[in-house]
């Protein structure tokens, strides 16, 4: 399954914006028209201690480096259980992963995620999405008009 985004299909970081620190996707079952709305971060930076033998080495005294890391965008599938079984089950050819937004910050990307699920109604039909934000769930809307 490779990512695509207004049709064009999306092998490596340098094809996104520059700026880009993740994207709010879209992966849709073919076969049934079900839906996910969700976000995957594609650079990731860590703050890590430097270890005695690298401070000798590099002969710094700084104690924590920054570690800048490309994530698994390329193969990643989301984290709804329900969908990465439907893909095992129906192989990724019945699947299709587009991006809906590139973001540049972790904060936008929250928002806009949030955004696209409210305009889909993702609790309210029948999308692999379970809940918003881990505070509003389908369960919670049953009964209701």
């Amino acid at each position: 399954m490779i990512w695509t985004y207004n049709g064009k299909a999306i092998h490596e970081v340098k094809q996104m914006p520059k700026d880009t620190i993740g994207f709010v996707y879209k992966i849709t079952n073919l076969k049934t028209g079900k839906f996910y709305i969700g976000r995957k971060v594609i650079i990731s930076k860590r703050k890590t201690r430097i270890s005695k033998r690298e401070k000798e080495k590099t002969k710094t005294r700084k104690r924590f480096k920054i570690v800048v890391k490309e994530s698994n965008w390329k193969s990643y599938t989301g984290s709804c259980k329900e969908l990465n079984e439907d893909i095992q089950e129906l192989g990724e050819k019945a699947f299709h992963k587009s991006i809906l937004e590139y973001c540049c910050s972790k904060k936008y990307m929250n928002y806009t995620e949030i955004s696209y699920q409210i305009k889909a109604d993702v609790l309210k039909i029948d999308s692999y999405n379970g809940n918003i934000l881990g505070k509003y769930y389908r369960k919670d809307m049953e009964g209701c008009k």
